[in-house]
């Protein structure tokens, strides 16, 4: 590949492989990329027809970190992802110069807590915010939910466990409750059920002892395409709505890729 106008091309540097289907990887990063927390941007590999096959990925990794890093599943037969899943440290892979996505804090005005609700690798963007000294400044307290269906697939564990040691955060990593949701089978210090039905039915506040309210709550949601839109429901019944440009709210949203 040649980098032209619209991407780059960088080598990969690391990789992480979690489960047979869940990896992570790092690629390098030109000087001039920049981004928010949260948001996303297409990576591209070739289809071995002279064209680039294009798919969005959150960065996991910081703003100031000087690698980019992605959280991905290998689909079986998938025309991207297997391919991805093949690669190998120092192999190539296109980076889109343009930077895309509304998973931001900056969607908020004001509010005290900050719950992260994740699928899968949902939890990449939310692993970037938390990145971000800003948002320890600016809330009382963080929840991250990470939902999975085994316990295996509950990835970058250990980061979350050494956020008392991150440079950047130390002594504020006390107002992250992590919550892990494993809905098929049991697992220790998890909760069982899908997150639309925990809201529905309380558990998932009983769990973290902080209530959802539309004062001081702020949402973010980012999963598979499902799971995104029935706890937006389940979040709009309770009072809490989008908020859009130049219209506050208390909840932001994004289907995982």
């Amino acid at each position: 590949m040649e980098a032209t106008a619209k991407y780059s091309v960088e080598r990969i540097l690391w990789i992480q492989r979690w489960t047979d289907k869940l990896f992570s990887f790092r690629l390098t990063r030109q000087p001039g990329f920049r981004f928010i927390p949260g948001q996303f941007v297409r990576l591209g590999l070739p289809d071995g027809q002279g064209s680039l096959v294009w798919r969005p990925y959150s960065m996991v990794s910081a703003t100031y970190d000087d690698y980019l890093e992605f959280y991905s599943i290998a689909v079986p037969d998938g025309q991207f992802t297997s391919r991805l899943a093949r690669l190998g440290v120092g192999d190539e892979v296109a980076v889109d110069r343009s930077i895309w996505g509304h998973l931001t804090t900056d969607r908020f005005q004001d509010g005290d807590h900050l719950w992260m609700l994740a699928t899968g690798t949902g939890l990449a963007p939310f692993l970037s915010i938390l990145n971000d000294a800003a948002v320890w400044r600016q809330y009382a307290r963080l929840v991250l939910v990470h939902s999975v269906r085994q316990g295996a697939e509950l990835s970058y564990r250990e980061w979350l466990d050494a956020l008392p040691h991150h440079p950047l955060v130390g002594a504020w990593a006390e107002r992250l409750h992590y919550q892990p949701v494993v809905t098929r089978e049991a697992w220790p210090g998890a909760l069982g059920q899908r997150i639309p039905e925990l809201l529905a039915n309380g558990g998932l506040e009983a769990a973290i002892g902080l209530p959802l309210d539309t004062a001081r709550s702020r949402l973010m949601v980012c999963g598979n395409p499902e799971m995104v839109e029935d706890t937006r429901r389940q979040l709009q019944a309770r009072g809490l709505v989008l908020a859009k440009r130049g219209q506050p709210g208390q909840v932001a949203v994004e289907n995982s890729f």
